[in-house]
């Protein structure tokens, strides 16, 4: 792959760092702190003007056609600035390319305007469970057809953007005497439908500006119309489009651990102790350069990963490599930043508190580390 960005890819990427930084590094604490809702909702609206919540998606359905190296090069440096309007940019994005991928011409010409345009301020993944977790084909939800439309009943957990999504994908079982993961399909489902309730906020540890939810369905009636993609086939759906998620939540993940370095590096060069900066001593270099190195690493498995994925070639091994590397290097950074901070990293006025925060759960979602380790093993010993 070449090394250089496009001009288009450049463009993008300056963008996507002078609205983080004009706009979302100054909501980012208040955000933590469970107040400034109205700027985000503002925040994300303007990113959909800007083309950012259809990345990948083609023009002539209102996304902006960019590619999934761009895709990459945003989600960073909104991340940079703020974790939790990155995260809601990420999966609105993910839902827009699974309905791009496998939806009908109405399906895709009614939703993927609305997501891209920002007229809905988010869209919803739901495929996690309670008992559903790293392990999807074990879900419970369900989807009768009783000759007239679909009747959905369960509970997904965990869902991102849960309560200000205006659709969701929706993954149930259709076919209940099918083996594990072959009788599952997936949904359209609107905000509004009757007997669709999201569930409270959860009370979470990190990237607190990000609503995750449980979503509920209670006999749930949704149109012949709204099955995407053949039936009972959803479930290879969903692994694909995990995979291209992973290579936002690695994005993401990256973001976060350069701005702890970055905010570390020029700590260093201002603090002083023993009558000199502590940028002298070596042991703060060495923990400067080897965050820098597996960042810079880190950013190169996630551009062979979106390349791949833009060029239409296998790319799921590769995202995971790029997801499990990027997220346990940026939580290593997030530690060594605020090492180097010493008790101001432990700190809420410093803002490695929150990164250290925000990065943890970079490593659990969208498929935990251990579970890309298996993803690799299985490609290497196929």
């Amino acid at each position: 792959m070449p090394f250089q960005l496009s001009d288009e890819q450049q463009l993008i990427q300056r963008a996507a760092r002078d609205f983080a930084c004009g706009e979302l590094a100054n909501n980012a604490v208040a955000l933590d702190q469970g107040v400034g809702q109205d700027i985000f909702f503002k925040n994300l609206k303007a990113l959909a003007e800007l083309g950012f919540m259809g990345l990948n998606i083609d023009p002539e359905l209102g996304g902006s056609g960019a590619g999934s190296i761009a895709f990459s090069l945003a989600i960073t440096e909104l991340a940079k600035a703020c974790a939790s309007t990155a995260v809601t940019v990420s999966v609105t994005n993910m839902v827009a390319e699974v309905i791009q991928s496998v939806a009908s011409a109405e399906q895709k010409a009614f939703y993927l305007p609305k997501i891209c345009s920002g007229e809905y301020p988010a869209a919803g993944f739901c495929l996690t469970e309670p008992g559903a977790g790293s392990d999807p084909s074990a879900m419970r939800t369900s989807a009768a057809w009783n000759g007239s439309e679909w009747v959905l009943n369960g509970a997904k957990a965990y869902i991102t953007s849960g309560e200000f999504a205006g659709v969701f994908v929706v993954w149930a079982v259709t076919d209940k005497n099918a083996p594990r993961g072959k009788g599952i399909s997936c949904f359209l489902v609107e905000r509004q439908t009757p007997g669709l309730v999201v569930g409270p906020a959860e009370d979470k540890m990190g990237q607190k500006g990000s609503a995750t939810n449980p979503v509920y369905f209670d006999d749930c009636r949704i149109p012949a119309s709204a099955l995407m993609g053949e039936l009972n086939r959803g479930y290879q759906v969903a692994l694909g489009e995990l995979a291209g998620g992973r290579i936002g939540i690695g994005s993401l993940a990256l973001g976060v651990g350069m701005a702890a370095m970055e905010y570390a590096r020029d700590y260093a060069r201002e603090r002083e102790q023993f009558g000199q900066p502590i940028a002298n001593f070596q042991a703060i270099q060495w923990m400067l350069a080897d965050g820098f190195t597996e960042l810079e690493a880190a950013r190169l498995l996630l551009m062979q990963a979106a390349y791949l994925k833009e060029a239409n070639l296998d790319f799921a091994s590769q995202a995971s490599m790029a997801k499990l590397f990027a997220t346990e290097a940026a939580n290593r950074a997030c530690y060594s930043g605020q090492q180097i901070l010493g008790g101001h990293g432990y700190n809420r006025e410093y803002p490695l508190e929150r990164f250290a925060r925000d990065v943890r759960i970079t490593s659990i979602y969208e498929g935990t580390s251990e579970i890309q380790r298996m993803i690799i093993a299985r490609k290497l010993l196929a």
